[in-house]
Order: C-alpha cells, then sequence, then structure tokens
C-alpha cells in the first residue's frame, strides 16, 4: 500500500510540474487522494528537545621516557606529577528524568571526563555531574540542574521484532543535531568486543562517531535503545550500528542512582568451552553448553549443588551455547534473580534453580601494605574479567591527595605489576607490597594504556 501511495504521489508531482510549469514555489501537497503524506516531522518534535549533545574534558597525564623516569626525576630535583594535556570528546545523550536532569548516556562518552558540558537542542548549556557509569554494559547517567527539560518515555525494548521502523538522533562528528532513520536488523547480539555485557539491538540507522549516547527511538517517540557502536572496516558506517537496549540500560541507571555503582548478581561458576575431546571425554553428543571448571564455596551455584565438570546447557530456558553466552546471560540479569539452569551430569540431565546474589571480592586497605599506598583500597577483580583473560588487582579508591592519587593512580585501575615482577591476584600483591620496597612503582593498566606510577 506504501508502494502504492509514493506512485501516486510521483504522478501528482508530475501533473502539477507539467499543469503550472511557472508555479516553482507552489506548496508541495499535504495529501494525495485525501491520504496524509507520510512523515517523522510531528513525532521528532517530540523527540529531538531530549536528545542533548556532551562535550568532555580529560586531563592525562603527558609520558615522557626522560621526565617519568624516578631516577632522572630525582637526579635534577624534579618534584610533584608528571606534565598533563586535555583531551576533549564529543557525544550524545538522552534526558530521561525532567525532573531530576538525568541523562543516559555511554560510559565510553564521559568515565572518566573532569569537565562535562551538556547542550540542549535550544542551545543551552548546563554542566554536567557524572551520576555513575558502569563499563560492563557501557552505560552512564549525568544529571544537570534546569527547567524546562523535556524527557523522553522509555519503551519496553523486549517487545521489539526484527523488521520494527527506528530512528537514530545524535550529534555525529560534531555536525549538530542529526537524524536518520532504518529498521530493527538484529536482536540479542553478543560476543562483538568492548564491553563485558552484550545484549544489543542492531540497526541499519546510520550510527557514526558522535552519535555514540544518543536515542534510537520506535515510531511513536519512545525510547528503544541507547546508540554506542558500530561495525566497520573503515570507521565509517556501513549499515551495522548496535544500541543498549532500554531495558538493559533502565536497570543499570536504577542501580547508578541508588548506589553510585552497579551490584550484579553472580553464580558463582567459572567454566569453559566445550572442545570436541572434552565433549568425548563427558560422554556428550556435541560441544554446546559451558563446563563447570570452579564453583566458590558458599555461593548460589554451591546452593544449587552444582559441581565441577557439570555442563551448563541452558538458563531459563535459552540454550547456552558456549562460556560466553552463559556469563553474558549471568551479568544482565538483576540482582536477586532466582534463575533455573538445565544442567547435565554422568549423561542425564536436571533443572536446578539459584538465586543470584553479589559477588563478594576480598578487599584490603593499601596502608596495611605500604604507607604510601595510604588511602588506595584494592580488590580482586570480578570473574567476568577473570574469564576474560585479565589478571591482576583492582584498584577500587584512590583518596584525593594521597600519595598515591598524586602520582597519578585512579580508581578502577587494575595493578598487573610492580616494577619487573608480575601481579595476578591481590595475595600475590599483599606478599610483594609487604616487603616494601625502596622504590615503589606500580605497573597498571587503565584508561590510558598500560603506565608506570612512581609512588613516593
Amino acid at each position: 500500500m506504501f508502494v502504492r501511495f509514493i506512485r501516486r504521489l510521483a504522478a501528482a508531482a508530475l501533473i502539477l510540474t507539467a499543469a503550472t510549469p511557472l508555479a516553482s514555489h507552489a506548496a508541495i501537497p499535504t495529501a494525495i487522494d485525501g491520504q496524509p503524506l507520510p512523515s517523522l516531522a510531528p513525532m521528532l518534535e517530540k523527540v529531538t528537545p531530549a536528545v542533548v549533545n556532551i562535550s568532555t574534558k580529560t586531563r592525562v597525564q603527558v609520558r615522557d621516557p626522560f621526565f617519568d623516569d624516578p631516577v632522572f626525576r630525582q637526579f635534577f630535583g624534579l618534584q610533584g606529577s608528571p606534565r598533563s594535556r586535555v583531551e576533549q570528546s564529543l557525544g550524545s545523550g538522552v534526558i530521561v528524568d525532567a525532573a531530576k536532569g538525568y541523562i543516559l548516556t555511554n560510559n565510553h562518552v564521559v568515565g572518566g571526563a573532569d569537565d562535562i558540558t551538556v547542550t540542549l537542542q535550544d542551545g543551552r548549556d548546563f554542566k554536567g555531574k557524572l551520576v555513575g557509569t558502569d563499563p560492563d554494559t557501557d552505560v552512564a547517567v549525568v544529571q544537570i540542574q534546569g527547567s524546562n527539560l523535556q524527557a523522553l518515555p522509555l519503551a519496553d525494548s523486549s517487545q521489539l521484532r526484527v523488521g520494527d521502523f527506528v530512528v537514530a538522533v545524535g550529534d555525529p562528528f560534531g555536525l549538530g543535531q542529526t537524524v536518520t532513520s532504518g529498521i530493527v536488523s538484529a536482536l540479542s547480539r553478543s560476543g562483538l568486543g568492548g564491553t563485558g555485557y552484550q545484549n544489543f539491538i542492531q540497526t541499519d540507522a546510520s550510527i557514526n562517531p558522535g552519535n555514540s549516547g544518543g536515542a534510537l527511538v520506535n515510531l511513536r517517540g519512545e525510547l528503544v535503545g541507547i546508540n554506542t557502536m558500530i561495525f566497520s572496516p573503515s570507521g565509517g558506517n556501513v549499515g551495522i550500528g548496535f544500541a543498549i537496549p532500554t531495558n538493559l540500560s533502565r536497570e543499570v541507571m536504577e542501580q547508578l542512582v541508588t548506589n553510585g555503582k552497579v551490584n550484579r548478581g553472580n553464580l558463582g561458576v567459572e567454566t569453559q568451552d566445550i572442545t570436541p575431546r572434552i565433549a568425548k571425554v563427558l560422554g556428550l553428543k556435541d560441544n554446546n553448553g559451558a563446563v563447570v571448571t570452579r564453583v566458590t564455596t558458599g555461593s548460589a551455584a554451591d546452593s544449587a549443588d552444582i559441581q565441577v565438570g557439570d555442563v551448563i546447557t541452558a538458563l531459563n530456558g535459552k540454550p547456552m551455547r558456549n562460556a560466553q553466552e552463559l556469563r553474558n546471560a549471568e551479568g544482565l540479569m538483576p540482582l536477586g534473580s532466582t534463575v533455573k539452569l538445565t544442567v547435565r551430569r554422568n549423561g542425564a540431565a536436571r533443572d536446578v534453580s539459584a538465586k543470584l546474589v553479589p559477588e563478594k571480592l576480598a578487599t584490603v586497605d593499601g596502608a596495611k601494605l605500604d604507607a604510601r599506598l595510604a588511602g588506595v583500597t584494592f580488590s580482586e577483580l570480578s570473574q567476568n574479567l577473570r574469564a576474560q583473560g585479565i589478571g591482576g588487582v583492582g584498584v577500587g579508591a584512590v583518596r584525593a591527595g594521597s600519595r598515591a592519587a598524586q602520582a597519578g593512580l585512579q580508581a578502577n585501575d587494575i595493578v598487573i605489576g610492580i616494577g619487573n615482577l608480575r601481579i595476578p591476584d591481590l595475595r600475590t600483591l599483599q606478599q610483594l607490597a609487604g616487603v616494601n620496597p625502596r622504590q615503589l612503582v606500580l605497573v597498571v593498566s587503565g584508561d590510558e594504556g598500560v603506565r608506570y606510577v612512581d609512588i613516593r
């Protein structure tokens, strides 16, 4: 029907052109045969005021092989922190609570930023306050204080279907607010790299650099996703973009607003993929599922009598093809959820229930390790990071003004070594830091890559 309508419109345009060749400024008809012309304009007039531009400034240390060398600095009597520069970036965001000024965006847009400026469609600028970020889902919440704000209603993204029309709104390449349209190309995309837990909406609506954090809306003007990344061999749009579903971003936002961080449920198991050889040893007919390699004592899995060697094949009735799918499904479940697992043991399948509880990570106060580490809290890495093959010790908090802070250590950094010695876990850090080395130089991995942090 839509095609017939467009043909009528084209025919009408030809008739108008032939009949009135001099009326070049005649108004385009608003209807053909009494049927209104299709347009997204009325919907977008309500949507675009809620989509904002976000610009950030981040101060990063300038690394120099000479000035950062502790022997060089000591010889020349250099004091204070190394030099720094300011990096700027642009992105987008969506106002989802007008009364409280909450804005949904991406962690990679605002994470680690020192200054956040939010610009509305009407040109007003506000200083943004970072409420919290969740790197594992790439969701962040920013708050502004302003009047006459307009928010987007959040749709139930579980109702989306492949083929539904969607519209992306954001600020690509810093050009200004831009609207593109397309369809939902696929649902529940994962395994794309980048974030730890993935359940993306795939769309062919153009998403480009600067669109990150912007809105993906349905034809009712409801928010169905937060645009976050593209797949492109060249860096430009090729019709494969991804958005975080609103059901997931809503759950993350609620925890960030309440706790400042996300507390995820945890089964308390470590798993690996099933190779043909493992399948033969376990007497399995195929390689589908994840075999349990470790069960944490007192965990939800332990209470459900899951054992090493069990094969988890489904979660809440959804088949789990490998360990990554299981980790992804587990990480996206709300804290406190009771999940049903299908487990195979000795050739027999059974269903067990387990309630997701917070993951308990051992922590240690840096002052107990070395006086120079006072004001720093260290913790074990999460099961999700360990499952990705990441080793080291997490930096939970760094007190402003402490020696560590002055040296450049930041919250969410991962300590992977002391001097030339590798730190695979918290226990090793306690052993090596406990000897109080004369020079305390940490090897740290963070947003700026791997770097040395010389704490004095």
